[in-house]
């Protein structure tokens, strides 16, 4: 089956824990899929949903660091303070992003809005976008992504997150659902995609 590959690369990222208003603020190893869709919908120009396309994802970074952030807390309408926090981010991500839409190509060779992985700092670069073929196998190394809660033989960080937002203003999260966040691979049994060229399993939702 033909599947749109897209690499993607950048500086930093960060993915926020929706649990941490204050304090410090830790990354998600891997973005969430609601960080896919809304890279889907800036990439386009306008929102993409679950139902639009399947994706799948490969994420990968070198190394976590610290760094500190003023923000400015409001204390009431007459006023605020600054204040200074500890934010974690990922140095050097790397993404290889699959989409079973091959149509979407056209978008990444002319993007609407910027690629983000993560905030609005975290500026990334469309390094290729290919058309490869995935066919489904069992046995093979699965990871760096996120899983559905009771993936057998899955292990990471388990996770409530929203699957996407809605277009209303302010956004709210829909389909909130638990999920495994795979820093690692580990040998799957079941069957799933399969990229050759890089020798990983690809879960798609």
């Amino acid at each position: 089956m033909k599947f749109l590959r897209v690499l993607i690369e950048g500086w930093t990222a960060s993915f926020r824990y929706p649990a941490f208003v204050s304090g410090f603020q830790p990354t998600l190893p891997v973005p969430p899929l609601s960080t896919i869709y809304g890279l889907l919908s800036a990439i386009k120009g306008e929102i993409v949903k679950p139902e639009d396309v399947t994706v799948g994802y490969l994420f990968d970074y070198e190394a976590k660091s610290v760094d500190l952030e003023q923000i400015y807390e409001i204390k009431s309408l007459k006023g605020n303070k600054s204040n200074i926090i500890k934010r974690e981010f990922l140095v050097n991500p790397k993404m290889y992003l699959y989409l079973d839409d091959l149509e979407f190509k056209k978008y990444f060779e002319s993007p609407h809005y910027h690629v983000l992985l993560g905030r609005s700092s975290d500026l990334a670069m469309i390094k290729n976008i290919d058309i490869v073929d995935l066919d489904k196998k069992t046995g093979v190394k699965l990871g760096k992504t996120i899983l559905p809660f009771g993936t057998e033989g899955a292990y990471g960080i388990l996770q409530a997150l929203p699957v996407y937002f809605s277009e209303d203003i302010p956004r709210k999260t829909e389909e909130t659902k638990p999920f495994i966040l795979m820093d690692n691979y580990f040998n799957y049994s079941g069957e799933c995609f399969y990229d050759g060229e890089i020798d990983k399993g690809i879960w798609l939702w």
